[in-house]
């Protein structure tokens, strides 16, 4: 017998989504994913001078800020062949690489650790043995036994006084999570710790970008940050060397915590390299740009079909024709006038609100494609693209993800393993660590 499941709204991310599904004999045989908000940031632009839409645009998102307020000035750039000066180019790089990291921490402990970290587990674990393991796998000064100690008391007066907060509703106790007590104790303390270490990152971008969110600094051809050594008031060494400092201290938490928890998580629940593969086509743009002229970039970018690591289209740059040409938008199942396929230049936002309906519309959001295909975008797809180009930063934390789960699970692990609902994660803490690396060099 057929049961159609509603989740509205589906928490733990930004923005608004509704998930249905019909299941049949345990197994889902339909499914729709809605974006329940429209928000027509297209509309809003239209009329206004090009200088400022970067100001908007960023406001699509509120945690995804600086890379749509980045594409959005990069847009009018490109568009009036303007070349942006080398210090500006850094500058942009390293507000997009607190942000980038600030965003792999958060969505790691935050958004996504709870659903595999038994948080009550943990009241029944011994802080020596947290203490033994976690310095078996990482040398970070705050997995003593003081630390996991007093993490515990703090759950366990939680627990008494009956207030979980953000933890009321998990599964705890669930057969699926799986974890020995120590682990969960070892991870919610490094859920703790990573609400300071985020902080570094808001405050980069903050020093940076004027404000976070919603970033404050950008102008067509740069960016608006005053550089004079010798005034309080600018951006001198005193700030440079704040942001250093900053920087440090997040990145050895990203290298020492975030990912060899990410990998230790990975490794004990190895099951989950086998589900979630999804889409197996993969599209990356190059980004961190090293020059004016947006030849040179630190993060590669390349398209992949079907998986297939050995057959990767490398992009060099953002006037890539085979990239321009490729992309395309289709509005037959969201609510705007018409089904047509249209390239984003050529692209129309005329709202057409119909209700639900599965056979026809039933979400704002647009239907990308590239060639035709639906792609995986993201970290996955910058891991897959840089691992299968031989980029050395790539493959150098890849293959230490790869060698970290498959000594702790006792199984060996493939970059073709990547391809799923454990690779995705492991993917991100793999990228953050290449922007940890790229962090002191720009």
């Amino acid at each position: 017998m057929s049961n159609r499941i509603t989740i509205d709204p589906i928490t733990r991310i930004e923005g608004h989504l509704r998930i249905d599904v019909n299941v049949d004999g345990g197994k889902v045989t339909d499914s729709w994913a809605s974006g329940t908000m429209f928000r027509g940031i297209e509309t809003i632009l239209q009329g206004r001078d090009p200088r400022e839409a970067w100001l908007f645009a960023q406001r699509f998102c509120g945690v995804c800020t600086t890379v749509h307020a980045m594409a959005s000035v990069r847009a009018v750039e490109n568009a009036c062949g303007i070349q942006v000066p080398p210090n500006a180019q850094y500058i942009r790089n390293l507000i997009l690489i607190a942000h980038a990291l600030q965003d792999h921490v958060v969505h790691f402990y935050h958004l996504c650790a709870l659903d595999w970290v038994d948080v009550v587990s943990a009241l029944k674990a011994d802080p020596a043995k947290t203490a033994s393991l976690a310095n078996s796998l990482s040398n970070w000064p705050r997995n003593s036994y003081e630390d996991f100690k007093m993490v515990q008391n703090r759950v366990k007066a939680f627990v008494e006084q009956g207030q979980l907060g953000i933890f009321t509703n998990g599964y705890w106790g669930h057969p699926a999570m799986h974890l020995p007590p120590e682990v969960n104790l070892l991870a919610v303390a490094h859920y703790l710790q990573a609400l300071e270490y985020q902080r570094n990152a808001n405050q980069i971008v903050a020093i940076l970008g004027s404000k976070t969110p919603n970033i404050q600094n950008l102008a067509v051809g740069g960016v608006a940050n005053a550089i004079n050594l010798d005034n309080e008031a600018t951006l001198n060494m005193d700030k440079l060397y704040m942001i250093k400092s900053l920087f440090q201290d997040l990145t050895d938490f990203v290298h020492r915590v975030y990912f060899v928890d990410a990998c230790a998580v990975a490794a004990l629940y190895p099951d989950w390299f086998n589900y979630g593969a999804g889409v197996t086509n993969y599209l990356a743009v190059p980004d961190l740009p090293l020059d004016s002229a947006m030849k040179d970039f630190d993060l590669p970018g390349g398209i992949i079909f079907d998986g297939k690591l050995d057959q990767v289209y490398a992009i060099k740059n953002h006037a890539d024709e085979r990239l321009k040409n490729g992309v395309t938008e289709n509005v037959s199942h969201a609510w705007y006038e018409g089904n047509k396929t249209l390239h984003p230049w050529k692209g129309e936002t005329n709202p057409h609100y119909t209700g639900f309906k599965d056979d026809g519309k039933y979400t704002w959001v647009k239907s990308p494609r590239f060639e035709g295909k639906a792609m995986q975008v993201g970290p996955l797809a910058q891991v897959l693209v840089g691992f299968a180009q031989g980029h050395k930063l790539t493959q150098k934390w890849a293959g230490e993800a790869i060698k970290q789960v498959s000594a702790i699970s006792k199984r060996q692990v493939t970059p073709g393993m990547l391809q799923s609902t454990l690779g995705r994660i492991a993917a991100r803490a793999i990228r953050a660590s290449m922007l940890a690396d790229l962090a002191e060099k720009h």
